[in-house]
């Protein structure tokens, strides 16, 4: 029983050291991060602050503004929507697709996941600027950035770094361009 121990041991300890060498530091995974999503931005016209009308270029020729103070979201406005915005609380009902941005930079086909295509799925909404409330906070705080600029009806791409996303890309540091459309509840 012994003389099998050792070598269990030995590979398992190899194992271990080798695995060890391919993993990345979290500031390793943050620097890769931002280099993904320039990559992808240099793509397209980048603002770096909000006019200060709010009044935004809209279309799929817009550019992509930086709305966010630590530089994780950015937006391109598609449909700027009414000019009724809501207010701390409401229920802002939301349908969206996102896409790995690690898919445009190796390439290939880039599958999106979201409810934008499956009008059977459940309804999927946040408390606008109530960030106590995991309803609110589950998707991640840059999802409702767009609400404090557009008004309902609005429809955004948003380019979210993982700080900015839900909790799970925040561990993973998976950055996402995200399709949104944003509604009011009819009741």
């Amino acid at each position: 029983m012994k003389r099998y121990i050792l070598p269990l041991v030995s590979i398992a300890v190899m194992l271990g050291l080798a695995s060890c060498s391919d993993s990345k530091s979290y500031s390793e995974l943050l620097t890769e991060e931002n280099h993904i999503v320039n990559d992808f931005l240099s793509q397209h016209r980048l603002v770096d602050n909000i006019p200060s009308d709010t009044v935004f270029e809209v279309g799929p020729d817009a550019p992509y503004y930086c709305v966010e103070d630590e530089g994780n979201v950015y937006m391109q406005v598609l449909d700027a929507g009414t000019d009724e915005r809501p207010s701390y609380n409401d229920r802002v009902y939301f349908r969206y697709m996102r896409y790995n941005l690690n898919g445009y930079v190796v390439g290939g086909d880039n599958v999106g996941g979201g409810n934008a295509d499956n009008m059977n799925s459940g309804s999927t909404f946040f408390l606008f600027g109530n960030e106590y409330v995991e309803t609110s906070t589950q998707y991640g705080t840059g999802i409702q950035i767009p609400m404090k600029l557009l008004g309902y009806n609005a429809k955004v791409n948003l380019v979210i770094k993982s700080q900015a996303g839900p909790t799970a890309d925040m561990s993973y540091v998976v950055p996402y361009l995200y399709t949104i459309s944003y509604y009011k509840p009819v009741i």
